[in-house]
């Protein structure tokens, strides 16, 4: 088929064909449309152009539809089944605006169930382009904006947003006491060598529950006191 021929195949009666074909279902791909149109790839993206279309983010951009029905979220994306579309275009442009713009960036762990899909290797991509930077932060890596001052203030937010940590369960009645009698045992032991005494005696307490017990009796403040205070007696 001839060039010119082939100009001639893509028609307003076209168009109309396509739009009746997206309202009944919002995608299809390109073998779907030129069969529909029984016209070449180049005919079809000749009449997508015409009316404005999305190519899908998933499946290898894949799949199409036309401006105006995807029903973009508060991200700008849309899925129609398990097939996704952006509205910023291809994943890697969704993935560099989703990182730019969260307030305290975006881990892989949060980003993999948002999109459907593994981004590992498109993240490393574009941090290893400049599009993006990564911060290790928690045991994870945050991506983050490459500005500095971006990332600083992302990180910022995010660290603000940590739980508070919880406080220690309190000891019971019996370990109480194993803590009150190692004081009297060494009166000047601070509450780290408490906890290490009584860890080497093969009991479970933190040096969060010790220090518990050293406020509620107000130990600090005792085994504190300067040893020179007998010699002045």
């Amino acid at each position: 088929m001839s060039r010119n021929n082939d100009k001639r195949r893509s028609t307003p009666a076209h168009a109309d064909v396509l739009r009746a074909r997206f309202q009944r279902r919002p995608i299809a791909d390109l073998p779907d449309l030129e069969r529909l149109l029984a016209a070449s790839g180049r005919t079809v993206f000749r009449v997508l152009q015409a009316l404005g279309y999305h190519t899908s983010f998933s499946h290898a951009g894949r799949f199409y539809t036309l401006e105006g029905l995807p029903a973009f979220d508060a991200l700008g994306l849309w899925f129609y089944e398990d097939i996704g579309f952006s509205a910023a275009g291809t994943l890697r442009a969704t993935l560099e605006r989703l990182v730019r713009d969260a307030p305290s960036g975006c881990t892989h762990e949060e980003l993999s169930p948002l999109l459907r899909l593994r981004v590992h290797d498109t993240l490393l991509d574009l941090v290893e382009e400049g599009r993006i930077a990564r911060e290790p932060l928690d045991g994870r890596y945050v991506y983050v904006s490459p500005t500095k001052r971006g990332a600083r203030a992302q990180l910022a937010a995010r660290a603000a947003l940590r739980p508070a940590p919880a406080p220690p369960s309190p000891l019971d009645a019996a370990r109480v006491i194993d803590v009150l009698l190692a004081v009297i045992r060494v009166p000047r032991a601070d509450v780290e060598r408490v906890g290490r005494q009584l860890r080497e005696r093969g009991l479970a307490v933190t040096d969060a529950q010790v220090a518990e017990v050293f406020a509620r009796y107000a130990l600090e403040k005792k085994t504190a006191r300067s040893p020179s205070t007998r010699s002045r007696r």
